[in-house]
């Protein structure tokens, strides 16, 4: 694994913070109707992709996961201002603004959604890493999912023919604990879910997902092998999310100490508390880092404000191919 340094804690402390208050913004523009639709934030999860990032090399290693993938993107080198128009519906957006919240998307960043349908993209997933295998690629695919999407039957599935055909992918559960307002104790008689690999002999084991060191050092583990021709891993990050399901959940199944108790494992304080220990940083430094995300954030969402919505013609190509539709108006 790469060493983690210096240089490595300051860009998870920002990178972090500034997903988390990305998503802070996102959340107050959703009550003035300005975001429309869902909308499911990442608050408290922040360590599994820092530490993901650290593992593989963005120029050719691919990303794809659920509907909570607001900050994914960004990591892999998407500009946050066109991912805050993308929740805007404006016509800057990473798909012009017809994904909108769950469906971002780039493939020149090697990020491939953005899925609204729960656990359909984990055979998108060993997909992209048959196509590397195919063409002999030398790149990897990680490919996230949620407590709830393990229940899906894709995932075995995807886990059969991936070891079946040793693909070079990473299957990621960020177990956050509840699918939706279900915990996975109701769901599941067993509750260590990535005991659910052992059954196609494919390595597989628990993760701290609340630190970005221990998501590194196993993710890194499981790309090299990957990449070496050793087949994929099933790695189950047990973290937490601060935040409700989607914006209209009222989380009435779990109690507000549960959350405050995770709160004292906050990812981002963790690195913080290192930072100051460690003496990478001062007090009047990490302010200095704060104000920088703010002013970031600002930018986001005026970039997002100010940009246009697309005009109708967009969502109509979309659509219809004007050659095969001849007789149908190019404009709306």
């Amino acid at each position: 694994m790469k060493k983690v340094t210096k240089k490595v804690y300051l860009k998870w402390y920002e990178d972090m913070l500034f997903w988390r208050k990305f998503e802070d913004k996102l959340a107050a523009v959703y009550i003035q109707q300005k975001v429309r639709g869902f909308l499911h934030l990442y608050n408290g999860q922040e360590a599994v992709l820092a530490g993901s990032l650290h593992a593989i090399d963005i120029e050719k290693d691919r990303l794809i996961t659920a509907y909570r993938n607001h900050v994914q993107p960004i990591g892999m080198g998407v500009d946050p201002k066109r991912v805050m128009a993308e929740l805007y519906g404006k016509g800057t957006g990473t798909s012009q603004g017809l994904g909108g919240s769950m469906h971002i998307f780039s493939k020149e960043h090697n990020f491939y959604g953005g899925h609204g349908i729960v656990g359909g993209q984990i055979p998108l997933g060993a997909g992209l890493a048959f196509a590397d295998k195919y063409f002999k690629r030398d790149s990897v695919t990680l490919c996230y999912m949620g407590d709830g999407a393990v229940r899906q039957g894709s995932l075995h599935e995807s886990f059969n023919l991936a070891m079946l055909w040793d693909l070079p992918v990473v299957f990621i559960c960020e177990n956050n604990g509840y699918a939706m307002g279900t915990s996975v104790a109701r769901t599941s008689r067993e509750q260590e879910i990535w005991k659910l690999g052992l059954g196609y002999d494919m390595p597989c084991g628990p993760v701290d997902g609340m630190n970005p060191v221990k998501v590194a050092e196993a993710v890194s583990e499981a790309v090299e092998r990957a990449r070496k021709g050793g087949g994929p891993t099933f790695l189950e990050m047990k973290t937490y999310r601060y935040r409700g399901h989607s914006m209209s959940d009222a989380q009435h199944y779990r109690t507000k100490e549960e959350v405050e108790e995770y709160k004292k494992i906050d990812p981002i304080s963790q690195v913080r508390e290192i930072i100051l220990e460690k003496k990478y940083a001062d007090e009047s430094q990490l302010e200095e880092i704060d104000k920088k995300v703010k002013q970031m954030v600002k930018e986001c969402e005026k970039f997002a404000e100010e940009s246009d919505f697309p005009e109708k013609n967009v969502m109509y190509d979309s659509v219809y191919e004007q050659e095969d539709y001849p007789f149908l108006p190019h404009k709306l």
